[in-house]
């Protein structure tokens, strides 16, 4: 499933040519399953921060309403998909900027194996706040890492804190307190939600500064994104972690808790 749409259509040769060639926007990424999406008020909150941040606007109710029907048009009825909304500029500079609605399979529920993650010292996203569509730097380390035989890659800023992987928020486990990063990185949508649901089960959790040093006293670490909240971290740099699915558990639990909010 492959479906793309522009301001609620198809779009036509002249506007697929502007959409490859504009690197400028930003995005949110989510998952629709049974026509819900968990936390579906965060992601139009980070849609509205990035308006009013790379474009200078700030969409009203009205523009909210309209989203929700962009997205509803181009999921044409599927219940369960992948859904990446993107605001790009517009062929007016002085009007509000363009939607595209990217529409594809969802994500698979099944876990994964362990990633084997590098650190990156070098790698660091601009605007890190915000989820935008400069991505070659996050793409880059990326490849660099797998040609070094990794899989993927976290970074770590010159401070000597970690800070995030390349397109997903890090959580470890201290005993039975999960530890998530503080430091200069994307609020993931998904990480909120953990954090919100972990409160209501009563699992302990904290944010706090994450040196690089202190990752061997960790006993697990999982990356969590709109894709997958299970994925474990089998390994960074030399350091392996002991195979164990109790953080995985924790996240899987925390976020099944999660409301499904009504597209």
């Amino acid at each position: 499933m492959r479906i793309l749409e522009l301001n609620g259509r198809t779009p036509d040769a002249a506007e697929i040519h502007r959409l490859v060639t504009i690197n400028y926007g930003h995005f949110t990424s989510m998952q629709v399953r049974d026509s819900g999406v968990r936390g579906l008020a965060l992601h139009f909150a980070r849609l509205a921060d990035g308006n009013e941040e790379f474009f200078g606007w700030r969409p009203g109710l009205d523009d909210e309403h309209r989203l929700r029907q962009l997205i509803l048009h181009a999921l044409g009825g599927e219940t369960d998909a992948s859904v990446r909304v993107s605001y790009l500029p517009g062929a007016d500079p002085a009007g509000p900027p363009d939607v595209a609605v990217a529409v594809s399979d969802p994500a698979s529920d099944d876990p994964l194996p362990p990633l084997r993650v590098r650190i990156d010292p070098k790698f660091r996203r601009e605007w890190p706040e915000h989820k935008h569509s400069a991505t070659m730097g996050l793409r880059r380390a990326q490849r660099l890492a797998e040609a070094a035989g990794f899989d993927d890659a976290l970074s770590v800023g010159p401070d000597g804190l970690v800070r995030e992987g390349t397109t997903w928020n890090v959580a470890f486990l201290k005993g039975d307190e999960v530890v998530w990063p503080q430091a200069p990185m994307l609020r993931g949508v998904t990480m909120v939600l953990l954090q919100i649901a972990m409160t209501m089960q009563g699992v302990p959790w904290t944010v706090r500064p994450v040196p690089a040093s202190e990752l061997p006293d960790f006993t697990g670490a999982v990356t969590v994104n709109s894709r997958t909240v299970r994925q474990e971290i089998g390994s960074i740099d030399d350091l392996k972690y002991p195979a164990g699915d109790k953080l995985a558990a924790i996240m899987a639990e925390a976020y099944a808790s999660v409301p499904l909010d009504a597209l």
